[in-house]
């Protein structure tokens, strides 16, 4: 009997409504409030934080989050539907859309206290504040365990100190989800999760990274610097931090797998308008059949990465394990990512490597849906030891 058989045997391949409304609601949008701006944000790398003020408004930063703590209410499939539609017209929108929702404001979901929910949630989801979430650090990314940052209890009081690397929105976020150490070294409940307020003595935002692609995603160094936290910020219980993170990457899988399809649909019907416009040998280049295979190929791999992401997003919602769904959902959708814009570049020709061109910045985003949230290799490493227990 195959996975998919034994963990969701009813499969509902229906839109709903709700799906069709939020996709809507996300595409005008794109449209009307990124398109204009993408390449100047690029250029500049430029964290748009107008553009998330509006895309709270809409609900966009709390699709996930209850009406009861001022979010949409929605679910999975909804989640999904949406940043498919903000990454179609820029990834770096819909990468700090899915770090808002799925880790910072997830977290806090999942594992805070009712008066941690209550104080917080509402400004995340209404995007009053933006969420930034940090585990990975210069020499840890893959090998969290080894995390270095400490917070050492003094009283009432922890104290933080280290830095965290490679964080979205180290500078611009108002609430930092922090992992740090407050046992031994490679014990997975020697870590514990706090809620840091930007402001805290401390806290300090350190250096913003160059990057290739979703350049206009904030990517910087957050820095603990003897950081006061009152014991009241501690999310959960002392000790759970290692293993929150990894329920909430379960999770967060599902939005780089999203974000990934998106970016491969705009590349994609990017190549299917223009090899019917463009004209060699006196037709279309779309009557050529080496471009007609790779469209074709192009679109199966998609389809194939939709269906994986919104079985794990299905299985999220019903509150099932979905961790080997989440890790094959994220490993497919980001390397078609890749391979997709990788083959727009290509049938663009000259024209997809200029910046006058939209491919070429589908081409520089895709790279990081194969790095962040876990590699392509731990992805494979998770669906392994998932299928050999």
């Amino acid at each position: 009997m195959s996975l998919v058989a034994e963990n969701n045997a009813t499969m509902n391949f229906e839109v709903s409504e709700n799906q069709k409304m939020v996709a809507q609601m996300a595409r005008d949008f794109a449209e009307r409030e990124i398109r204009p701006n993408i390449m100047k944000w690029d250029e500049s790398q430029e964290f748009p934080r107008e553009v998330f003020t509006k895309m709270g408004e809409l609900g966009l930063l709390g699709v996930l989050v209850p009406e009861t703590y001022g979010g949409a209410g929605f679910g999975y499939m909804e989640y999904i539907a949406a940043i498919i539609e903000i990454s179609k017209v820029c990834g770096s929108v819909g990468l700090s859309m899915a770090a808002h929702n799925s880790l910072c404001t997830n977290h806090i979901l999942e594992f805070a206290n009712e008066e941690q929910k209550q104080k917080y949630l509402p400004k995340l989801a209404t995007g009053e504040h933006i969420g930034a979430w940090a585990l990975t650090e210069p020499n840890t990314g893959s090998d969290a365990m080894r995390m270095k940052v400490t917070a050492k209890q003094d009283g009432d009081y922890w104290v933080l100190n280290g830095a965290k690397r490679f964080i979205t929105h180290g500078i611009a976020g108002d609430i930092v989800l922090v992992i740090a150490r407050t046992g031994e070294l490679l014990d997975s409940h020697g870590m514990t999760a706090f809620i840091v307020e930007r402001g805290t003595e401390g806290l300090l935002a350190g250096k913003k990274e160059d990057k290739l692609g979703m350049r206009a995603s904030e990517t910087a160094e957050v820095i603990f610097d003897n950081c006061r936290v009152h014991n009241s910020q501690v999310c959960g219980k002392v000790g759970d931090g290692f293993i929150q993170a990894m329920k909430i990457l379960d999770g967060g899988r599902i939005s780089i797998a999203a974000l990934s399809i998106g970016i491969a649909k705009g590349a994609f019907e990017a190549s299917v308008k223009y090899s019917k416009e463009r004209e060699q040998f006196g037709q279309p280049i779309s009557n050529f059949q080496g471009i007609a295979f790779k469209l074709a190929d192009m679109a199966t791999k998609i389809e194939a990465s939709e269906l994986l992401t919104y079985q794990a997003g299905d299985m999220k919602n019903r509150k099932q394990k979905m961790t080997i769904q989440g890790a094959m959902a994220k490993y497919y959708a980001s390397e078609t990512c890749v391979e997709v814009s990788t083959d727009a570049v290509q049938i663009f020709g000259g024209y997809g490597y200029i910046k006058e061109y939209p491919v070429e910045k589908f081409y520089r985003d895709s790279k990081l849906c194969t790095i962040g949230e876990g590699t392509s290799e731990i992805q494979k490493v998770v669906i392994s030891r998932e299928l050999l227990k």
